[in-house]
């Protein structure tokens, strides 16, 4: 029958016997980074410290949706994307210009018509010849003209005068009633109010704040005006002021002509409320849509940094329960459906839980099988000790020695194999891999048995291609102890002048090797039994205690620790009948 046996047994340890000097703590305010004010002196306070930090971590925790950064990030990333666009659709200033472009063409047009109704009635010749424009006819054909329209119209003389004025009535000179037309007036709407307030920001910024501002003298000239200047010097030209309110004026000088001989010009104003109106609607239907566009950036904003901040929350919240609960009463939410990042961060939280709370229990079971392992033999060097000092048979003391001696033997290896089996994590998680070559390392132990073996000990083959490569990434020296322990196990199990036959090659991505002994074979059901610690199960005539019972199970967590599979199978004829144990190492090829 097979079983394991321990790793290489080692010299006895010599104790020194000068005594080691003990390294007494270091203070903690000579360590470095540590200032003597860090250094809790009470206990009391330090106690209670802890508490106050496990409640500000607990309170992180809890969090608050509506207090979450992530939430407040991603809202407020959205509603910038938002903002800019909006912000730019406000500016309209390639519509404005075109309805200012629109309305000085229509009055240019307008102004036109007038000037030629104006040059065809309202000129009469003095006795010399010399024509003029008479007041009191373009006045009335102002009033003929101009009726139930908001523009208005100013004519002056070839001598920059003022002679008639479509905002007063009467005479120049009267002012009986002067027509000046009001804005319209607020209805103190939120929309009103915000749009008045962009109003302001708008001017405020190069562009229409840049305009030439309109004012009025006492006494109005020609020459108050560019484009009445330009009209009477025979040139149509139309001009955009601001007026102290802020609103746009809009105005358009023709030249009166006759026979074309410039008599005058008329100049037709007016203020930019259609501009303004038409801007006006553009921008409330802008806002409208803004405002339904911000209440749902708003909502999904919510509703996505819910779909991540709150998974997310209940992650931490699930983490912190484990780390500080007792037991496996809390679990890691189970988010893999999600098939996004946190689920794979939900499943990686998961298997990591579970890897610690594997590797809690394994070392508690391994604790606890030290300990009852360790136990065997103390209680068995106890007995030896008390009855050696109890009988007075030199030949009964000499063999209650041997059975000190070998006990003594028994633990120093059993510790031996201990330390290594519990070392063996760290190394192989710190070791840095390699290309080790399996072939040459086969054949290098081989020989070194061969060499080593005695007269009635197996024989040894090594079979391998030597065209395939068996080259395998990995730490060279563990590796070796996989091997030697495979190696030494069916050494222990072969029958005198048994064959022990080593197999190596290479298979698709996977380098096997194979290690066959003649011995009895295993019972079927102990085939992945004698890979646990410390199980022992020896060949009759073996001394007892001679191996720790870890060689096979360090062995496996080698080759699993490097990506491959260490299984153990029995070797039969052709009648079923078992004639040997194998043992197949699988390891990723390099």
């Amino acid at each position: 029958m097979t079983a394991e046996v321990g790793a290489d047994p080692r010299p006895a340890r010599r104790e020194d016997p000068a005594p080691k000097k003990r390294r007494l703590p270091r203070p903690a305010a000579d360590l470095p980074g540590v200032s003597p004010s860090t250094v809790v002196a009470d206990p009391e306070a330090s106690a209670a410290a802890a508490p106050e930090a496990q409640v500000r971590r607990t309170a992180r925790g809890r969090r608050r949706p509506w207090r979450s950064p992530l939430t407040w990030r991603i809202l407020l990333l959205n509603l910038l994307v938002l903002v800019i666009p909006v912000m730019g659709l406000l500016h309209l200033d390639q519509y404005r210009d075109s309805l200012i472009t629109a309305e000085l063409d229509g009055l240019r047009s307008q102004g036109r018509s007038f000037a030629l109704s104006l040059g065809s009635t309202a000129v009469v010749a003095s006795n010399a010849g010399r024509e003029r424009l008479m007041s009191e006819l373009t006045r009335n054909l102002m009033r003929l003209l101009l009726t139930d329209s908001n523009v208005r119209a100013r004519v002056f003389a070839i001598d920059g005068t003022l002679i008639a004025d479509s905002f007063r009535l009467g005479r120049l000179g009267d002012d009986l009633v002067q027509v000046v037309e009001l804005p319209p007036p607020d209805d103190g709407s939120l929309l009103r109010r915000l749009t008045r307030f962009y109003d302001g920001v708008v001017n405020w910024l190069p562009g229409l704040g840049d305009l030439p501002r309109y004012t009025e003298a006492a006494i109005q000239r020609a020459s108050n005006y560019i484009e009445a200047e330009r009209a009477l010097a025979g040139e149509s030209r139309g001009m955009v002021r601001l007026d102290r309110n802020g609103r746009l004026v809009l105005s358009v000088a023709v030249p009166v002509q006759r026979y074309r001989k410039v008599l005058g010009a008329l100049m037709l104003s007016k203020d930019g409320s259609e501009v303004a109106a038409a801007v006006y609607d553009r921008r409330r239907d802008v806002l409208l849509v803004f405002a339904v566009a911000f209440a749902v950036t708003v909502l999904l904003s919510f509703y996505l940094a819910g779909t991540i901040a709150r998974p997310i929350r209940q992650l931490a919240r699930s983490a912190e329960r484990v780390r500080h609960g007792k037991g496996r009463q809390f679990e890691i939410p189970d988010f893999t459906r999600r098939d996004d990042e946190i689920g794979d961060l939900s499943g990686a939280l998961r298997e990591m839980t579970e890897a610690l709370r594997a590797r809690l229990d394994a070392i508690e079971g391994f604790a606890a099988d030290v300990a009852h392992e360790i136990k065997n033999p103390l209680t068995s060097l106890r007995s030896a000790v008390e009855t050696v000092a109890r009988i007075d048979d030199p030949a009964q003391q000499k063999k209650l020695i041997t059975i000190i001696l070998d006990d003594v033997q028994r633990l120093d290896r059993l510790i031996s194999d201990i330390s290594d089996a519990s070392r063996l994590d760290a190394e192989l998680s710190r070791a840095d891999s390699e290309a080790v070559n399996v072939g040459d390392m086969l054949h290098a132990l081989v020989e070194v048995n061969k060499a080593t073996a005695t007269r009635e000990g197996p024989r040894f083959e090594l079979k391998m291609a030597e065209h395939q490569n068996l080259m395998v990434a990995g730490i060279e020296g563990r590796l070796g102890q996989v091997f030697r322990n495979l190696i030494s196990n069916a050494v222990s199990f072969s029958p005198p002048g048994g064959t022990i036959r080593l197999a190596a090659r290479r298979e698709r991505e996977w380098t096997v090797i194979t290690v066959d002994d003649d011995g009895p074979g295993m019972p079927p059901e102990k085939l992945d039994a004698v890979f646990d610690r410390f199980y022992s199960e020896r060949p009759k005539g073996e001394k007892f205690g001679t191996h720790s019972g870890l060689g096979l199970s360090i062995s496996r967590q080698i080759v699993e620790a490097h990506g491959g599979v260490l299984e153990a199978r029995n070797r039969t004829d052709d009648k079923g009948k078992v004639i040997g144990a194998r043992f197949i190492v699988r390891l990723p090829s390099d």
